[in-house]
């Protein structure tokens, strides 16, 4: 997992437990660090599942704004702040796409192609979009554990508790999700797959 320094200095005051305390206490300061130290992991989690950049800062703010109204009911020795952020907002995106599928048939627009001219960066930007619409035919379950796992780079005890699940059954359904996404990325025209899931 990737951390920022607010989420380094987060744990440098004392840790989740007692920022908790402080938001509990409405102190808008502690607020504050959590947002710098997590809202940029919200988004790109809410990014990668639903593929719009509104939508994903929708589900970053929904998820702090829980956070700051539930701080009262914060258990001392939780998982942690982030855990509990990753939760809220990947569930938040499984009950968006599962509106979606009943509301419309339609795919998702495919990102605009901003890559500049050189054939490195051509060819990287079209591995993204193949594996980024690769990764929108997938389930919501087998999203949410490949973007997890390899997008945020989540130990799979975190990325099992951000779905609600035992860590076995995680690992289970990382095993289906990695075997749906090299099938998807085979039907899209890319029959190796080299290294970790695209960026």
């Amino acid at each position: 997992m990737r951390f920022t320094s607010a989420a380094r200095e987060t744990a440098a005051d004392g840790g989740d437990d007692a920022l908790m305390t402080r938001i509990a206490g409405r102190d808008a300061v502690a607020f504050g660090r959590v947002v710098d130290a997590h809202a940029a992991l919200l988004h790109r989690v809410a990014y990668r599942m639903l593929g719009d950049a509104a939508e994903a800062e929708d589900v970053a703010q929904e998820a702090l704004l829980r956070l700051w109204a539930s701080a009262e009911r914060w258990r001392p020795g939780q998982a942690g702040i982030a855990a509990w952020l990753t939760r809220v907002a990947v569930n938040q995106c499984l009950d968006r796409l599962r509106r979606r599928r009943f509301a419309s048939d339609e795919e998702p627009p495919e990102r605009a192609d901003d890559a500049g001219g050189a054939d490195a960066l051509v060819e990287e930007e079209q591995w993204r979009r193949v594996a980024l619409a690769a990764l929108g035919d997938l389930s919501e379950r087998h999203r949410a554990a490949i973007v997890l796992t390899y997008y945020e780079e989540l130990p799979n005890s975190m990325a099992a508790d951000a779905l609600d699940m035992n860590l076995k059954a995680f690992e289970s359904l990382l095993l289906r999700a990695r075997s749906a996404m090299r099938a998807a990325l085979a039907a899209r025209g890319l029959t190796s797959l080299t290294g970790e899931v695209a960026s």
